[in-house]
């Protein structure tokens, strides 16, 4: 009876969990950092929040959908100071427990799970853990080593200020309606990094240059951008290295800041 009560949404991407034990489980998956509070984002009608609730840290959640924010209101009343109702893309998150850090999870709306990550770069000095659950073929993006095909944009800016944890994979059937792909649940933890060593916005755009074409090599995925930023340059000697040899999968993200630097010295 509980989980009829809003219905999922198409064009959210909405797809309720139904089963109790995961969604503990994946709440469980915040008790690495006791001492900070918690942002849920897409609660639906809490099947997750019931168990975060439970836990010592503060918790917050943000939701989009009126009708599942409606429910979350008669259902937690307790939480009605704690309920969002906002775009979580469009949240300036460092009001959201007035600049303190913070640890962001939740069952994750798929057509969105990139770019809630994106977000969480461009917040990465208050989101010191990320966990939830997301489409497993992006999970695996995100845990992927240098060498492999999964290996590509998303494995490199998160795993340059995060060490990702491949935790449990959850099958459709468990969900409202069931989604077409598999599912997983990760968690993302701030490493060492502090800074680059290079241009972090040079580094960005060379890795995400260099992956739109996956089978051709450096020398040719970064020429483009080379032009762009240096009009008129004879390229041919700086090219002639044996790193452009390489197709970008085969690149650490140690590898990725040196060819920003090497980049960069070309002005």
């Amino acid at each position: 009876m509980l989980m009829r009560t809003v219905k999922p949404k198409k064009f959210l991407g909405q797809h309720f969990l139904t089963d109790f034990d995961i969604a503990r489980r994946i709440a469980d998956t915040v008790d690495v950092r006791p001492d900070l509070p918690v942002l849920e984002v897409g609660p639906g009608m809490g099947v997750m929040t019931q168990f975060l609730m439970e836990k010592p840290q503060p918790l917050k959640v943000v939701e989009l959908d009126f009708e599942s924010v409606e429910y979350l209101r008669k259902t937690w009343p307790q939480m009605e100071d704690n309920i969002i109702e906002d775009d979580f893309l469009k949240m300036h998150l460092q009001r959201t427990f007035d600049g303190q850090p913070f640890v962001l999870t939740g069952n994750y709306p798929y057509n969105i799970s990139s770019q809630i990550f994106f977000k969480m770069l461009d917040n990465k000095d208050i989101i010191p853990c990320c966990t939830g659950m997301i489409q497993k073929e992006v999970a695996d993006r995100i845990c992927a080593r240098p060498g492999t095909k999964a290996y590509g944009i998303l494995s490199v800016l998160i795993q340059a200020w995060y060490n990702p944890e491949y935790l449990f994979t959850v099958e459709p059937e468990v969900f409202n309606p069931p989604p077409k792909v598999r599912s997983a649940v990760i968690r993302m933890t701030r490493n060492d990094t502090q800074a680059l060593a290079c241009d972090e916005n040079l580094f960005r755009r060379v890795v995400k240059t260099t992956f739109n074409q996956r089978r051709k090599t450096l020398r040719n995925n970064i020429r483009p951008l080379l032009s762009e930023l240096f009009p008129g340059a004879d390229l041919s000697t700086f090219l002639t290295d044996p790193l452009f040899n390489l197709r970008p999968e085969q690149l650490s993200v140690e590898q990725f800041v040196d060819l920003t630097n090497r980049v960069s010295q070309l002005s």
